[in-house]
């Protein structure tokens, strides 16, 4: 179809719209005029309106079966040309024409009776008889009211006689009693006159006072004349129906005592409402066959639009499925002959739209991916071949392991660190690469690691490699990929052998010049006394026992200092091997901090376990109580023995490790101290030779935990000690 086609089924399809919505809404202006007027009757407007009613029916269906035959005879074409989707736009049509036609077909045979009889029965009903029978109801409700009323203003009147009340010299008396009466009998209102002059009213609160009216004077005075006194008037929505009795006082004169009663609702206006309804009613009684013809020419009309309705959506479904598929159908002949560059242009909005934009989008994928195969592959291969000369390019050794434990790849630093065959070890165990007795420690933290999936940092391993001893810092990252929980792991290598004969020697040298400096302070006093005594024994000095008793005593106090040194500095080159048995750490601090309780007065130590602590694990518990004790005696010195310790133990399950904080509230420690603190010559005590801390260190070390410090806020310094579990 061209577009010049296209624009004037369009134009048509616009033309036919707006004079269905011009007849609608002249059908329905025509109704409400006819419904809506009161005093309609039988006559020549009305024959004109009825006949422009039925004017609008008939063209209405004529446009109807236009339509429809339009569409039949467009169907028939398409289905005899053989065009894609003519068969399956004819079953829709012709469903929602059933589904449309049938049911309404069938609610008009029924509505149409439905009418007929209900106003056949309406127009049967004799109301004449209710009215009347109403009117009686509403009189005598007036008539009991008025006369109950009465009752109340005579029993008033007289009561008032016979007390004596209407005395002025009593008025207090007389309201009071007036109040108690106006509760007692239930009325509305109690007014008191003398002569044409009122002397108080009293009134229900609960009366709509804004719209009160005062009885009139002309009343009050035929009241005095003896007449009976009958006032009803409107009262906000109700009405006040007031009843009064007049007697005479010797001292007052003429007085005048009414009674009101308040009725809620105007009984006057539903009897004029309900005469005003019959007399419409009588008048309709003439109307009966108009009424039918109106409800009836309506009752088709709408009925004509619910199938009209009904056919055009079942056309336009029809066609906004069928022409898409034709579409697509035309569209995926194209893209089997290879042609990716065809696309589908529709303005479909549904699924039908979002499969011809899934398509679209197919074939410029595909169109695209061709595009770009050859620029991913390079992409990948220059990757691939960058992380290989990073791999190949640094000194240290990668090993990329699966979740399984086999072997991914080996950089060439970690083939010659571990001398390792050249065969590519990928895709074997790991265990049978790295042969148990050649890498027992180095196996063993693998397989820690990939059991707990845990990271290892800076963990030292020795091993023996072509007949020499090397230490190799070994650190393990676990991988996880996206939407993994765990995917392998990487093991770095380092070889810290000549890196830690360098610091060996730079550090013996160190202790070399503290040792000698430790020993030349005790060797001068010794040399003085060992003078001294030679100086003695030459001169003959008489008191020569004496200097040599205490020059000889000199020497062998400065040889204990030399001796304790000595033997410090042995402890620390010997400690004793590491004894692992299952303990409680949380009884290890508690019996630490037993040992300083009681011999430092000012000094509180506080013990904070957290509940997810294991309740043992593997360490030396003698070599661990010492690493405390230590601690522990370092913070009182710290804190000049006043002061608070905290020793809190907690669980860090990330890493499956135990975490031990030792704080203080002491002055703390410089920064610039904090990276030697743990050297075996580095101390902050006058007299300290820096081999506590030290120790402390190289028991974490053995226990494969490690130790660092931080600051305490407010105020002194924390060691922090992590020991895996």
């Amino acid at each position: 179809m061209d577009s010049g086609q296209d624009q004037r089924q369009k134009k048509g399809t616009r033309l036919v719209v707006g004079v269905i919505l011009l007849l609608i809404i002249l059908f329905f202006i025509i109704d409400v005029f006819i419904r809506g007027s009161a005093e309609f009757s039988p006559g020549k407007v009305t024959n004109i309106l009825l006949t422009a009613l039925q004017f609008i029916v008939l063209l209405l269906a004529l446009i109807l079966m236009f339509v429809l035959g339009r569409y039949l005879a467009k169907l028939y074409l398409e289905r005899k040309r053989k065009v894609a989707g003519a068969h399956f736009k004819t079953r829709l049509v012709i469903f929602f024409t059933a589904l449309s036609f049938i049911p309404t077909l069938l609610l008009f045979i029924f509505s149409s009776g439905a009418i007929t009889n209900s106003i056949e029965q309406w127009f049967r009903i004799d109301i004449s008889s209710l009215v009347k029978d109403t009117r009686a109801v509403a009189d005598g409700f007036y008539s009991t009211t008025s006369e109950e009323t009465f009752h109340f203003a005579r029993e008033l009147a007289r009561e008032i006689q016979r007390r004596g009340l209407a005395d002025p010299a009593v008025r207090p008396r007389l309201e009071s009693y007036v109040k108690a009466q106006l509760s007692e009998y239930k009325l509305d209102e109690i007014s008191l006159f003398q002569d044409n002059e009122e002397l108080f009213s009293l009134l229900n609160p609960n009366l709509p006072l804004q719209d009160y009216r005062d009885l009139d004077t002309d009343d009050v005075r035929r009241a005095h004349l003896g007449q009976d006194l009958v006032d009803i008037k409107p009262m906000g929505a109700g009405e006040l129906v007031r009843r009064g009795v007049s007697f005479t006082d010797p001292k007052l004169g003429a007085v005048l005592v009414t009674a009101g009663k308040f009725l809620p609702e105007s009984l006057t206006k539903k009897m004029n409402s309900i005469m005003a309804l019959d007399e419409r009613y009588s008048m309709r009684g003439t109307q009966r066959d108009m009424t039918k013809t109106l409800y009836k020419l309506t009752l088709v009309f709408v009925t004509l639009i619910i199938v009209f309705t009904a056919i055009w959506i079942g056309f336009h479904i029809a066609k906004s499925i069928t022409v898409p598929i034709e579409k697509l159908a035309y569209a995926t002949k194209e893209v089997s002959r290879g042609n990716l560059a065809v696309k589908i242009e529709d303005p479909a909005a549904d699924e039908l739209g979002l499969l011809i934009e899934s398509f679209n989008q197919m074939t410029s994928d595909l169109r695209k991916g061709n595009e770009q195969v050859a620029q991913k592959t390079a992409e990948v291969a220059a990757r691939q071949r960058t992380i290989e000369t990073v791999l190949n390019a640094i000194s240290t050794g990668v090993i990329a392991l699966d979740s399984q434990g086999l072997i991914t790849t080996v950089n060439p630093a970690a083939r010659e660190m571990l001398d390792l065959p050249a065969r590519d070890p990928a895709g074997r165990p790991f265990r049978s690469v790295l042969d148990p007795e050649r890498f027992p420690d180095l196996g063993a933290a693998i397989d820690t690691a990939l059991r707990n999936r845990t990271k290892i940092s800076d963990r030292e391993v020795q091993m023996v490699l072509g007949g020499q001893a090397k230490t190799i810092s070994l650190s393990l990252t676990p991988l996880r990929k996206p939407g993994e929980d765990f995917s392998g792991m990487i093991v770095a290598l380092d070889d810290l052998t000549q890196l830690i004969n360098a610091q060996k020697i730079a550090a013996w040298k160190e202790v070399a010049q503290r040792v000698a400096h430790e020993i030349k302070n005790p060797l001068t006093p010794i040399q003085l006394n060992a003078e001294r005594i030679i100086r003695s024994f030459r001169k003959g000095d008489p008191a020569a026992v004496e200097i040599i008793e205490e020059g000889a005593r000199g020497i062998i106090q400065e040889a204990q200092t030399i001796k304790a040194l000595v033997d410090e500095f042995s402890d620390f080159a010997r400690l004793p091997k590491l004894n692992r048995q299952p303990a409680s750490l949380g009884d290890i601090l508690r019996q630490v901090a037993a040992l300083f309780r009681g011999i430092f007065a000012d000094v509180a130590i506080e013990i904070r376990v957290d509940p997810g602590v294991p309740a043992e694990i593997r360490l030396d518990s003698e070599q661990v109580k010492r690493v405390f004790i230590n601690l522990i005696d370092n913070a009182i010195d710290a804190m000049n023995k006043s002061g608070t310790i905290i020793l809190e133990a907690t669980f860090l399950p990330d890493v499956r490790r135990v975490q031990v904080a030792v704080a203080d509230t002491g002055p703390g420690i410089p920064a610039e101290d904090t990276n030697k603190i743990f050297l075996p010559t580095f101390s902050t005590k006058k007299k300290g030779r820096g081999l506590g801390l030290a120790i402390v260190s190289q028991i974490v070390r053995e226990h494969e935990g490690g130790i660092r410090i931080e600051s305490n806020r407010p105020s002194g310094a924390k060691f922090i000690i992590e020991l895996p579990i």
